[in-house]
């Protein structure tokens, strides 16, 4: 999946698309936001996909609600790297699976019945056009 995503942002991300705006803290995170929400499209028959949602402590980036007793359930946190602290792509991952821990942001799933073993975490982090997911 690294090497897939960073393939595609290679290919069609734009400078102007991945730059914080400093008007706008955010914006970089919701671009990235909308790119992964749009590769995940296709998986709606096997999975009920929910973006900005509470649970546990606080609002993940995107939960996958598995349709299939075979699946796991995912969540999925952001992270863009913050050069100003001189972030690491390898470090943003680590914030956000902490974040994910941290807020407990699994607690609707495993409310619904779901196994925590069963429920895969990711961070994404991104850089530019530069991506790494880490688990």
């Amino acid at each position: 999946m690294n090497t897939y995503i960073n393939r595609i942002a290679s290919m069609i991300f734009s400078y102007f698309d991945t730059e914080k705006n400093p008007s706008d803290e955010i914006e970089p995170e919701r671009f990235y936001h909308g790119f992964v929400l749009g590769l995940m499209v296709d998986l709606q028959g096997r999975y009920k996909i929910t973006s900005n949602r509470e649970s546990g402590f606080g609002r993940y980036d995107v939960v996958l609600e598995p349709r299939q007793d075979q699946d796991d359930a995912i969540i999925i946190e952001f992270k863009v790297c913050d050069a100003g602290k001189k972030q690491t792509l390898e470090s943003a991952v680590a914030e956000a699976l902490q974040q994910i821990n941290r807020m407990h942001y699994a607690a609707d799933l495993e409310a619904g019945g779901i196994k925590t073993e069963r429920i895969k975490k990711y961070g994404f982090a991104f850089e530019g056009k530069k991506v790494l997911i880490g688990c």
